[in-house]
């Protein structure tokens, strides 16, 4: 039995896959405060669905999953640790000088960014590596030990440590660890040429001060998870979704935090991918995961799921730079309890801010008064609010109400029905233009791509985001309300070993590039041999980072083998190198020579025979009723109600009609139609609006 946790902003999600591959879904509210509190919360609810004491449940689990934004959540709040920098002579001010760049280029508004390490925790070590790893000016071991000293002065908590060049000649950067761990133990501290062997130093430098800064904290997490699930009575394998779609053990999360800063929204890629590939013949498919929260776009590109080291948390330019390659998604703050109102100028605005877990939206009665999406639906009769988490949690149809018109009916002199409606159109505006973002931009036209619809929140406008875009078909997934969750069971151990190391097309020096690819291969496969000891199937491949000579920024380029072993070789690297840069920007430039800056082995261990997730279906389920619903265009009308599980494959219905389960709400808007596919999903035909 494997259990997979995703611990989002309102819900704490959990799949239980049983000993014959039978998956059940479970929901308990998320606790902010304890993380780990809420999610054995969830897994004593499905401990007592199945009829067994906990301890007694866990005890028949082999691996447990975990989806975390608890490294994130403690960047954005500035509860990391505190982070001093050690930093070449003369070279302070890296995280402060930043890379250019401005998203609002004639806005003068703004205020100068803080530094992620202030300038004061900063501190500079007499020392210089040039670019061909020469040494223009040893370690001043000296120094470097008066430093030491001064951070203990400071009472830093943890050390991040970025010299130039250290990616060419390490060993300045490997004295100052070994100094670190004598004279300062129990400190952790991070050497940027092992986490983040970039050519850029600012990044290099941000991922390392990143990384330090959550280590202690991660540590604490990662070791009271595990305690805390073994006293519960879980003796198995607890792995840690990472942000590059992968899992790894809790103990290399713990010393390599940065790694897991984007972990819950990575898997929804991974679930999107294998359910767009059974239930769709499209290339391309967009996943929209829908909390309580937040909006997580990503997309999958010919079966490929598109990494990006454009990562930064908060806005572009302004917020912390992770420097860090993990799965491209677009997050925006609209979801199922983002707050709606009416501002200043009479515009009816819906999101960022958020009713959370706690209060939530009105309807929960936990206190919250604004009107979000989620009271919205209730409002229109979309969701049953005596049926919400199959009937866990009573909703008050009257609190949605009333909250709907103090603070959007009557401000915008509305009927609250419409009221209700503007509230679901914003929403929807809100995620198309996200889906914009990171579609358009990377030249998807997303008429031609396939809508995978995933959260809780997902089946409430999904069929007017398609319509929006142009998608024609709309895959609501059986797992969907647990989509990461479910992504996260499909997922594999996973591992990147990256080099810096610059090449020219024009002038290749094979020995030197292949000597740096079997160095990255070895590790690939001493990490197989190691955590991923025992896989069913491992699988290393290879990629580049490269650009033409007069471009500025690289894109990842697979390599067909291991090696660049001779001319016939490279030019097949030159072709694929053009055709993905033709893919990407719809140009080549077959006249320029091509620069690679760095290189990348990546092992997966797939650890489960499975691939395919089924839901088990409840016995006696009502299989359909009706109830009183309103769709823009027809008003309230008596609408058919669906139970998800009860309808058998090939069946197909016409809106307006709603299908839901315990977790989710699927309403198929007038001139929508929808059937159950074999494969459990739910395609919906959008249709016209």
């Amino acid at each position: 039995m494997r259990f997979a946790v995703d611990t989002g902003g309102t819900f704490t999600d959990l799949v239980v896959e049983d000993d014959s591959g039978l998956c059940r879904l479970y929901k308990a509210a998320t606790t902010p405060h304890d993380p780990v509190a809420g999610m054995l919360d969830a897994l004593t609810v499905a401990a007592e669905a199945a009829g067994r004491s906990l301890p007694d449940f866990l005890a028949g689990g082999n691996t447990l999953l975990h989806g975390t934004t608890h490294a994130i959540n403690a960047i954005i709040t500035g509860r990391t640790a505190r982070t001093a920098l050690l930093t070449t002579s003369g070279h302070g001010d890296i995280l402060v000088l930043r890379e250019g760049g401005r998203a609002e280029t004639f806005n003068f508004t703004h205020e100068f960014p803080e530094p992620y390490i202030p300038r004061s925790l900063t501190f500079e070590v007499p020392e210089r590596v040039m670019a061909d790893g020469s040494v223009r000016l040893a370690l001043d071991e000296k120094a470097v030990l008066e430093q030491i000293e001064r951070l203990k002065e400071n009472a830093v908590e943890a050390v991040a440590v970025c010299l130039l060049w250290s990616i060419v000649n390490p060993a300045h950067e490997l004295r100052i660890g070994e100094l670190l761990a004598e004279h300062l133990p129990g400190i952790p501290f991070t050497l940027s040429h092992k986490l983040n062997p970039a050519v850029r130093e600012f990044r290099r430098a941000s991922s390392a001060a990143v990384d330090a800064s959550l280590k202690p904290m991660i540590a604490r997490y990662m070791s009271d998870l595990e305690r805390r699930l073994r006293e519960a009575g879980f003796s198995g394998r607890v792995l840690i979704v990472t942000s590059q779609a992968g899992v790894i053990d809790a103990a290399d999360a713990a010393q390599a935090p940065i790694h897991i800063v984007n972990s819950g929204p990575s898997m929804a890629p991974i679930a999107g991918r294998h359910y767009a590939a059974i239930d769709s013949s499209a290339e391309d498919a967009i996943i929209a995961d829908t909390g309580g929260t937040t909006y997580d776009v990503s997309i999958v590109r010919k079966g490929n799921i598109p990494t990006t080291r454009e990562t930064w948390i908060g806005p572009q330019y302004r917020g912390i730079m992770l420097g860090f390659p993990w799965v491209d998604v677009k997050s925006v703050g609209a979801g199922g309890g983002s707050i709606a109102s009416i501002d200043s100028g009479g515009l009816l605005r819906v999101g960022p801010a958020s009713a959370g877990a706690v209060p939530g939206p009105a309807a929960y009665g936990r206190g919250g008064t604004h009107a979000t999406v989620t009271d919205a639906a209730v409002v229109l009769g979309h969701i049953d609010p005596a049926y919400f988490l199959g009937g866990a949690m009573t909703l008050d149809p009257d609190a949605a109400r009333e909250a709907v018109a103090r603070d959007v009916a009557r401000p915008g002199k509305l009927p609250v029905a419409e009221a209700a409606d503007a509230i679901l159109t914003i929403a929807t505006e809100n995620m198309v233009q996200a889906i914009l973002d990171i579609t358009v931009k990377q030249g998807i036209d997303p008429r031609n791509a396939v809508l995978i619809g995933g959260g809780g929140a997902a089946g409430l406008n999904s069929v007017r985001i398609a319509r929006r875009l142009g998608c024609r078909t709309l895959i609501i997934p059986e797992t969907g309300p647990a989509l990461s969750a479910a992504g996260a069971l499909m997922s594999e151990l996973k591992a990147e070993y990256h080099a810096a190391q610059v090449a020219h097309t024009d002038s290749f020096d094979h020995d030197a590039v292949n000597a740096t690819l079997a160095a990255l291969a070895r590790k690939a496969q001493d990490f197989a041999a190691g955590p991923g000891a025992g896989a069913i199937e491992t699988t290393i491949t290879f990629k580049a980072d490269a650009r033409y000579a007069t471009e500025v920024w690289e894109i990842e380029v697979p390599l067909r083998d291991g090696k660049i072993a001779d001319a016939g070789a490279l030019s097949e690297f030159v072709e694929d190198f053009h055709r993905t840069h033709e893919m990407l920007f719809s140009f080549r430039d077959e006249g320029s020579f091509i620069e690679v800056v760095g290189w990348t082995a990546s092992v997966t261990c797939r650890l489960s025979e499975r691939k395919d997730l089924r839901l088990a279906s409840p016995a006696g389920i009502k299989e359909k009723w009706v109830r009183n619903a309103w769709f823009a265009g027809i008003g309230w009308a008596e609408t058919a109600v669906y139970r998800f599980e009860a309808l058998k494959a090939g069946e197909r219905i016409d809106g307006p009609a709603i299908v839901e389960n315990d977790y989710t709400t699927v309403i198929v808007d007038p001139g929508a139609s929808a059937e159950r596919r074999p494969s459990g999903s739910l395609v919906i035909d959008v249709g016209q609006q």
